[in-house]
């Protein structure tokens, strides 16, 4: 007996493939480099920029709820992705402009931002700089702070480290992102973003990590940001504590959302982290 598909079933499917079809790349040139983005649904505009070993594909099960509500733009940051490597660092500031130059040529005048951890100290330099064009921030597993002392030390061995051994330093990176009960759970998430990570230029990912290593403490400029503001942050998270971000939130009068995992909420309590998104974005 042949399956019957029901009306509903059919309209799904080609909401899907429109969506789809609308996610495919674009780009746009940055400094004569290449810079990678998707833009899909309609409403506002909502930015959102991935960590260091990430892409645009993070946002993948995400962006269609969003995408119902909001303009979603998911940028490839320069190294990263498909976007190419700009400089020998690329600071916080030099990915901020890159991410201007998106919204300078999809003409967008304001935008709402969501920076997963590196994508975060990238929204805050961008709120430094554009302060105009931020309508509201959330910065998801990401912290205000700079680097410490111990954490530019190991910046350094791991730019020695991904110059030797990619592979390995990849495998390690990703894996260490999720809390320990988790990264046993979601392997095929796992293996899928080292997968990917190891398609990234190795200049470009080291760049990323010296740009990381020198940036500033943005703590002030969260102070200072007097719309919308939150922190989404994992209870287990191995790479920014919630007790710090604890500190933070009443010090910069942010909202802060704890939710169960590690550094990885997207995938670790993606439902949840929705939720939280939708009803405090809208």
């Amino acid at each position: 007996m042949a399956a019957v598909i029901s009306t509903s079933s059919i309209i799904q499917l080609l909401n899907l493939h429109e969506l789809l079809e609308k996610q495919k790349l674009k780009n746009t040139v940055f400094k004569n480099k290449k810079i990678t983005f998707t833009r899909t649904g309609s409403g506002d505009t909502l930015i959102l920029l991935h960590g260091f070993l990430e892409s645009h594909t993070m946002w993948d099960a995400l962006i269609p709820k969003l995408a119902v509500h909001f303009d979603v733009i998911a940028i490839d940051l320069p190294g990263h992705g498909t976007s190419e490597t700009i400089a020998d660092v690329h600071t916080m500031e030099l990915m901020a402009e890159a991410v201007n130059a998106v919204l300078q040529f999809e003409q967008i005048d304001k935008a709402r931002f969501i920076g997963h951890s590196m994508g975060g100290y990238v929204s805050l330099a961008f709120a430094e700089l554009f302060p105009q064009k931020m309508n509201s921030l959330v910065l998801l597993n990401s912290t205000p702070l700079d680097d410490s002392i111990t954490r530019k030390e190991n910046r350094e061995r791991a730019i020695v480290l991904i110059k030797k051994y990619p592979e390995a330093f990849v495998s390690m990176g990703v894996t260490n992102l999720f809390s320990p009960e988790n990264s046993k759970i979601y392997l095929k998430e796992i293996q899928q973003t080292k997968k990917e990570a190891l398609t990234f230029p190795i200049d470009g990912v080291v760049a990323n990590i010296k740009g990381m290593k020198v940036r500033e403490t943005r703590l002030e400029i969260l102070k200072a940001f007097s719309r919308k503001k939150a922190i989404i942050a994992g209870v287990d998270d191995p790479i920014i504590t919630i007790e710090s971000l604890r500190e933070i939130s009443a010090e910069a009068n942010t909202t802060l959302f704890e939710v169960n995992g590690g550094h990885m909420s997207h995938i670790e309590a993606k439902d949840n982290v929705l939720s939280l998104l939708l009803k405090f974005l809208n």
